[in-house]
């Protein structure tokens, strides 16, 4: 079951089903989405309704597919809760995943993405198509790292940073919790808590 029919939603059905999972329906709040078909799989209601609950951890798994990470969070709290259980991990056939990395629950990673040996990723973490995390770099839970991104040798990123599309963050580069990067930036220094920069060098707005 996927929570979440919007555009991450359809990358994490298309990603099972290329593993050849099979997806039972997708659960979304816009009820104009209620009934839509993708494929053979349906829109099937609300993301709390319990009717399509209770079959999570009995007969099906699910996967949270919401890039709002407020939302993403309630979400995975009402599983935990409620469910007893934990979301599975998305990865697509073209990824490469170390078997030396460190992978937590409930993480998309997309097409052709690369994790190096000895990199950790936390949980619930949003890994877009061609992102490359290298060898000894540690990602916190709630990232989201944008398409074609590269963080580079022992970079830390903290919980629920937000990395736009194309950044570099240099090797050894600490990322505080909550940070926002702004696509395409270049990130040589350390990034405070809940700061945005952006830039080439990146810098604070």
């Amino acid at each position: 079951m996927i929570f979440g029919a919007g555009s991450l939603g359809l990358t994490a059905l298309d990603l099972f089903q290329r593993n050849n999972v099979v997806v039972y329906g997708l659960l979304d709040d816009n009820k104009d989405l209620h009934g839509k078909e993708f494929g053979e799989v349906s829109v099937l209601g609300e993301t709390d309704d319990d009717g399509y609950l209770k079959l999570i951890g009995l007969k099906c798994e699910a996967f949270v597919a919401i890039a709002d990470s407020r939302v993403r969070k309630r979400l995975v709290k009402l599983l935990n809760e409620r469910r007893k259980m934990q979301p599975v991990n998305a990865i697509h056939d073209t990824a490469v995943v170390s078997k030396m990395a460190t992978l937590g629950h409930g993480n998309l990673i997309a097409a052709r993405a690369v994790i190096n040996p000895l990199a950790e990723v936390g949980q619930h973490c949003i890994i877009q198509s061609g992102v490359i995390i290298e060898t000894q770099a540690t990602l916190g839970d709630y990232v989201q790292v944008g398409t074609g991104t590269t963080i580079c040798s022992g970079a830390t990123v903290g919980e629920g940073v937000f990395i736009g599309a194309g950044v570099t963050v240099i090797a050894g580069v600490s990322i505080g919790k909550n940070a926002r990067i702004g696509a395409g930036s270049v990130v040589v220094e350390n990034v405070a808590a809940t700061a945005t920069v952006f830039g080439n060098p990146a810098k604070g707005v």
